[in-house]
This record gives C-alpha cells, sequence and structure tokens, in this order.
C-alpha cells in the first residue's frame, strides 16, 4: 500500500462547504482507505491505498459530493511528490517559510505558463515549476492581489494553496504513518 496526503479545495472557508474532519475521516475510511487521518480543517488528509491517485481523487469527490451535496476539488499526491514541490521551491530560506505552494492538478502547457508568469503586481513573486505555483507576498497574503482564479483559468489547470508549515506537517504526518 502506497501512503497518500489528499488536497481538498475550498471546504471549510468562510463558513462554507462545511465538512466536519471525523466525518470526513469515517467516510473515506467506509470508501476503502486505510489509516486516515486529517490534519486542521482546511482539508488536508493522509491515508493508505493500493489505488492509484487519479482513482482516488474520484472516489474522495465523489464521496464528499454524496454525503455533503456539494462538489469540492481534490488533489491526491504522495509524500514524495510533496517533497518534490516544497525541495523546487525557488525562493531563498526565509522567503520560502512565508510563501504559499498552490499545488496544480496537472502540468501546464508550457505557453500557458509563459503567459501566466507575465502577470506581476508589486511586493509579489510567482513563479511556476512543474505541477506547482510558488507565491511569495512582502505584505502578506491576506493584502495580496494574487488571485488562485486568474491563474487557474490561465493556466487551464485546478490548484489549492498551503503555506510553508503544512507543507513540513503533511510531509512529517505522512512519515509517521503505518
Amino acid at each position: 500500500m502506497k501512503t497518500y496526503v489528499a488536497l481538498l479545495r475550498g471546504i471549510n472557508v468562510g463558513g462554507h462547504k462545511k465538512v466536519p474532519m471525523a466525518t470526513l475521516r469515517e467516510l473515506l475510511a467506509k470508501c476503502g482507505l486505510k489509516n486516515v487521518q486529517t490534519y486542521i480543517q482546511s482539508g488536508n488528509v493522509i491515508f493508505q491505498s493500493s489505488k492509484e491517485a487519479t482513482e482516488l481523487e474520484e472516489i474522495i469527490k465523489k464521496s464528499i459530493q454524496d454525503s455533503f451535496g456539494f462538489e469540492v476539488s481534490v488533489i491526491v499526491k504522495t509524500p514524495e511528490e510533496l517533497q518534490s514541490i516544497l525541495d523546487d521551491c525557488p525562493f531563498q530560506k526565509d522567503k520560502k517559510e512565508s510563501s504559499f505552494f498552490i499545488i496544480l492538478n496537472k502540468i501546464p502547457d508550457a505557453e500557458l505558463v509563459k503567459d501566466a508568469q507575465q502577470i506581476s503586481y508589486e511586493n509579489e513573486e510567482i513563479v511556476i515549476k512543474k505541477d506547482a505555483l510558488y507565491f511569495y507576498c512582502s505584505t502578506g497574503y491576506g493584502k495580496s492581489k494574487f488571485n488562485m482564479n486568474t491563474f487557474e483559468r490561465k493556466l487551464k489547470v485546478i490548484g489549492t494553496a498551503r503555506n510553508y508549515n503544512t507543507m513540513i506537517k503533511l510531509l512529517s504526518l505522512s512519515a509517521e504513518i503505518d
């Protein structure tokens, strides 16, 4: 069995798309996922399965749709893939630790990346590499002009953001799972 991390987009944010983590763990265990754990309320699930990531994304997405009545984007990565995204961050240590890692559901077309990387705002840095968009804002995420929906449209992908500390914790939890 392989260990995976599922990243759910947009749940439990601002009172929308409420998904209690205990209910989610129970639901996913009923779907056949093993050793299901969640981390914080924003949709991070660590588990084991013998299935492939794309199949798991559909299983999780359908289970949430059937149980809660709304659609959620789901991206499933192995711990090795998450580690690679973290390691590939182009920013120096201080910026990296204050960055956001937008994990994409696929590697966008090179021409789309070239066009999207032309978008720039004062105090913000955006770098797209493989299946990740790295975002740093010197004034803080809450004050940024960055809009993930814009980048998703331009890159023709789905993405979900995690900060540095969440990435580190997800890797730590996935290493502990047995």
